[in-house]
């Protein structure tokens, strides 16, 4: 019975290089044929049990290993690596490739699982995490709200902002520095609209909507109080007594909540909670608009003439 092979420490956990580590004496070449590793890109390998095809860091590492000098992780996957996970999932879907920026002189091997951009990156927006060359958070935020589509953009940068990823006077700065780039227009719009309190995509394009419609800015992430003892305040203060609700966007000044109903509210406690949020709501005199992916997505002009028309019965 043959022994396992020997694993070095140093090349147990993370991609690396086949013709350094046969370099430094820790492998041979026949032994990278064997089944303790596997082949992720030309000379790039890592063992068997640190293999997960859905790891989009181990991609990333990677596909590093092969870069040019200039070249670093972009867009998404450098918002995956500063801890932002925007990567789409759709079932029976291919994995996301691993977005990396090439400099124009850059001939690079082509792989599934690797998209390339040509970009002129400047050194100040190029920085090294975990070993791994990548776009700077106030670069990759530059790109993303640029790059994307209109909607997913403005959830890129609440999601940047949410997690402190950048701020918005980085930002904001960058952007003064870099007049003229493509999409810039788009990106100084949705950078005023940022929202760091947005919790999701999907509350992004949410509030989004009622924006593009010209209606009221409605406050995000509002928590509905009973007024406090000796008040004469109305239900509804963000401060003072008792806490009734938060919900994802309000107008206090009518009382109306506006939700957004993600698959996890199909759970057994979590529609229980709702139940009892809503009641609550409801025994405060507030109006609990409730909306699904398919009203944002599919019903957005019927979503905005609901909104529309409780502000108007509200306001009369």
């Amino acid at each position: 019975m043959s022994r396992p092979a020997k694993v070095p420490r140093e090349l147990s956990f993370e991609p690396f290089s086949g013709s350094r580590a046969v370099a430094a004496g820790l492998l041979t070449w026949r032994m990278l044929d064997g089944p303790a590793w596997r082949r992720l890109f030309r000379d790039v390998y890592v063992h068997a049990d640190s293999y997960d095809p859905d790891d989009h860091r181990m991609w990333c590492i990677a596909a590093t290993l092969r870069l040019p000098r200039g070249a670093a992780v972009y867009g998404l996957s450098a918002a995956y690596l500063w801890g932002v996970d925007l990567l789409p999932r759709r079932a029976g879907s291919r994995p996301t490739p691993v977005h990396v920026a090439l400099p124009k002189t850059a001939r690079p091997e082509p792989h599934e699982r690797v998209s390339y951009v040509y970009r002129a990156l400047e050194r100040q927006d190029i920085t090294t995490f975990t070993g791994v060359p990548l776009t700077t958070e106030v670069r990759t935020a530059f790109d993303l709200g640029r790059s994307l589509p209109r909607a997913e953009a403005l959830g890129a940068l609440d999601a940047l902002l949410r997690h402190r990823a950048t701020t918005r006077e980085k930002l904001t700065a960058y952007v003064d520095a870099h007049p003229g780039r493509r999409k810039i227009k788009q990106l100084r719009e949705l950078l005023m609209l940022a929202e760091p309190l947005s919790e999701s995509p999907m509350e992004s394009r949410l509030r989004l909507l009622p924006h593009d419609a010209g209606l009221p800015k409605p406050t995000p992430q509002y928590e509905v109080r009973t007024p406090a003892p000796g008040s004469t305040g109305s239900v509804g203060s963000a401060s003072g007594g008792k806490f009734l609700a938060r919900v994802d966007l309000a107008y206090p000044q009518w009382r109306i909540a506006i939700e957004y109903e993600g698959d996890h509210h199909r759970e057994r406690a979590t529609f229980r909670r709702d139940v009892h949020r809503f009641n609550a709501l409801r025994a405060a005199g507030w109006l609990a608009l409730r909306f699904t992916a398919d009203d944002v997505l599919r019903r957005s002009e019927q979503l905005v003439r609901t909104v529309r028309q409780a502000i108007a019965e509200r306001a009369d």
